[in-house]
């Protein structure tokens, strides 16, 4: 036993003692005043006294000594001891009474104590909640809890500026009545599940106090009592009316551009029927007027004067321009067409390909090739030699004019990091004012008369270069030379 229980205890019994001794002193002194029926009321105080100040223990001391102090002083004979078959009665009356009173005294204190540790348990708890309240009022989600009946009985500030009214507005009304809630599922199996699981989230239509409606993505959670009998709900909402507008504006995008991709297919397969025509229906009158043209140029040369030669000399060769239109018009189309089988692919091998393929159109010219080092791209390797050949025909045509012609192919840089490649030459150029028109087709800077060809070469390709994600653009100046890029990006 401890220092300070055991001068709890013997503290205890001594007030037992000082108690009982002050009682009977005062009924002694009470009846030589004449002062009559005293003595027990005062010694049944000071066992309740002993009790309610020292405990039980101290108390059965107390009522020990009242039984005894009181048949030794108000009991005949007086001052001594005496349980005689008369007196013992009274004593024991005496003890019961006395008794009686420090089980009393003790199970009052007892209850007392119980008492005021529930109250200070609940001044804790209360405490420990309003400090839990003041964190959900600190969140920006909206909080609240109603009881089973529906009835709200805490209300946050989230909840307060997301919907518009006030805590005390809102405790104590019925929360799908105030909301005017709308479900997407029926109540009862919402709360099926809630007893189920204790968990239920989804999404309601609900109204703020100024009428406007909004959308929240809300979680509810179930509390039970000791009994396990269900109690209150706590929900917590979070406003995505913004997103599920949003989710709407790019659902109906989405029908929009899937209505527009089904009229492109639309239009996809009448430009492959006029392809199919050209090809076979354009051609053959179109073979006719050429090889008529070269029978009479053949059969008839001698019957005809120079004027009807130079006729006949610009029927054949605007048959085959336009069949040479005609072909590229189809390459054209099919490149829009074509599905692309991208590998990795050397850039380095593919140029020194495109300079085998171009090669005839440099017979008898003077031209210098620079072909700085390139990198490995990702992409179709027969489309981007198509492309690579028609930067470089377009270079070549276009320095027939310089008897020192200058071609460089390399690497350039990019502002997204893409990888770049330039094809640039030292010929005729073109005004910048016009750079937009030069990837249009049949679009041409310069007359067909000082330089052939269709006016497809670099539609096609920037189509190409499209077609892999990238970008194509060009520089150059009036008889300064010109630049040709494109990039494509990095994919792996």
């Amino acid at each position: 036993m401890s220092s300070s229980r055991v001068t709890a205890s013997v503290q205890g019994y001594g007030l037992a003692v000082v108690s009982v001794a002050a009682a009977i002193g005062t009924g002694v002194l009470a009846r030589s005043l004449g002062i009559e029926q005293v003595e027990l009321p005062l010694v049944l105080m000071a066992v309740a006294v002993t009790v309610w100040n020292a405990g039980l223990p101290a108390g059965l001391a107390a009522v020990v000594l009242s039984a005894l102090g009181f048949d030794y002083f108000f009991i005949e004979p007086l001052y001594e001891f005496d349980f005689s078959p008369v007196q013992r009665p009274l004593v024991v009356v005496v003890f019961v009474f006395a008794l009686v009173i420090a089980t009393f005294s003790a199970h009052r204190r007892r209850v007392e104590r119980e008492l005021r540790e529930a109250s200070a348990a609940l001044e804790r708890e209360v405490a420990e909640r309003t400090r839990q309240a003041r964190l959900l009022d600190l969140t920006h989600d909206s909080i609240f809890v109603d009881d089973w009946n529906n009835v709200i009985t805490y209300w946050n500030r989230g909840a307060e500026e997301l919907y518009g009214w006030t805590a005390q507005q809102a405790v104590g009304q019925y929360a799908h009545e105030l909301l005017r809630t709308v479900f997407s599922v029926p109540v009862e199996e919402i709360r099926a599940e809630l007893l189920r699981t204790d968990r239920w989230e989804g999404e309601l239509q609900k109204t703020r106090k100024d009428g406007t409606q909004v959308t929240v993505a809300t979680r509810w959670s179930l509390f039970r009592d000791a009994a396990d009998r269900p109690v209150a709900i706590l929900a917590s909402d979070n406003d995505i009316t913004d997103r599920r507008r949003r989710e709407e504006e790019i659902g109906k995008l989405n029908e929009s551009l899937a209505r527009r991709t089904t009229e492109l297919q639309a239009t996809n397969k009448e430009l492959e029927a006029f392809a199919y025509s050209i090809s076979h229906d354009l051609r053959a009158p179109l073979r006719h007027v050429a090889g008529y043209a070269e029978l009479l140029q053949k059969n008839a040369a001698a019957q005809m004067d120079d004027k009807s030669r130079r006729y006949m000399t610009l029927i054949v060769e605007a048959a085959k321009r336009m069949g040479n239109l005609i072909d590229d018009l189809l390459a054209f189309s099919r490149i829009g067409r074509a599905e692309t089988r991208k590998t990795r692919v050397s850039l380095d091998a593919l140029v020194r390909e495109a300079m085998e393929e171009v090669r005839p159109e440099t017979e008898g010219r003077d031209i210098t090739w620079a072909v700085g080092a390139l990198p490995d791209v990702y992409a179709d390797r027969a489309m981007l030699r198509l492309a690579l050949v028609n930067l470089m025909s377009n270079a070549i045509k276009f320095t027939r004019t310089r008897p020192q012609a200058k071609i460089e192919i390399g690497p350039t840089d990019t502002d997204d990091g893409a990888i770049g490649v330039f094809v640039r030459d030292n010929g005729v150029g073109f005004d910048m004012r016009y750079a937009s028109k030069l990837f249009g087709v049949f679009q041409r800077l310069h007359s067909a008369d000082a330089f052939e060809g269709t006016g497809i070469g670099l539609a096609t390709v920037q189509r190409i270069v499209q077609r892999h994600g990238g970008r194509v653009w060009a520089e150059g100046v009036v008889d300064g030379g010109a630049t040709f890029c494109f990039s494509l990006p990095k994919s792996w």
